[in-house]
């Protein structure tokens, strides 16, 4: 089936200011497909994290947030986070209007040379999550862009524009996403 031979879609909802959601092809998400208030999905890709040659998380239990125009954010089993690799932080701390209050944690690898790398607030969790969210408690998610590699399913991810964003776009999602350029009322 080619791309003109499928159904037309449309996005559940559209794109502010006029802009144009890309169209999904097989196998591909829409974050305009994606719901508000966001959704939490079991996942069972191979997810890894790496910081410098440490190998921080590696697991196949993530669980991935769905918010509408943002690429999802995979939160990782505190069980399958290499011990030593967080320490938490006392702030910032932030406010989602729909998960709660995030506390955050420098994440620490090793390099080549055995030398310290540490990503200043480079993960945070929900302990206490809202209402509806509390199949995140036990898990962190990770910023993609304060990390050396993560992947899923042995893809690079390349992270979320917008330096406060932790989303991961790979090649089975397609934006636009906010943090792009013209995206900052969105």
């Amino acid at each position: 089936m080619t791309h003109h031979d499928r159904p037309a879609w449309s996005p559940r909802t559209p794109p502010p200011g006029g802009r144009l959601a890309v169209p999904p092809d097989p196998g591909q998400e829409s974050v305009w497909d994606y719901p508000r208030p966001p959704a939490v999905q079991p996942s069972t890709e191979h997810v890894l994290v790496l910081l410098g040659t440490t190998v921080v998380a590696d697991t196949r239990r993530a669980l991935r947030v769905l918010e509408t125009s943002h690429p999802p954010t995979y939160y990782l089993p505190v069980a399958d986070i290499t011990d030593g690799a967080l320490v938490a932080v006392a702030a910032p701390t932030t406010v989602c209007e729909f998960k709660g209050r995030a506390t955050y944690a420098d994440v620490v690898g090793r390099d080549e040379d055995g030398g310290r790398v540490v990503a200043p607030a480079g993960a945070w969790t929900y302990p206490e999550p809202s209402p509806g969210y509390q199949a995140l408690i036990g898990h962190v998610a990770f910023y993609p862009g304060r990390m050396t590699l993560c992947t899923v399913d042995g893809e690079p991810v390349r992270p979320q524009p917008g330096a406060f964003y932790g989303g991961w776009c790979t090649h089975r999602v397609v934006g636009p996403f906010k943090g792009e350029a013209s995206t900052r009322g969105w």
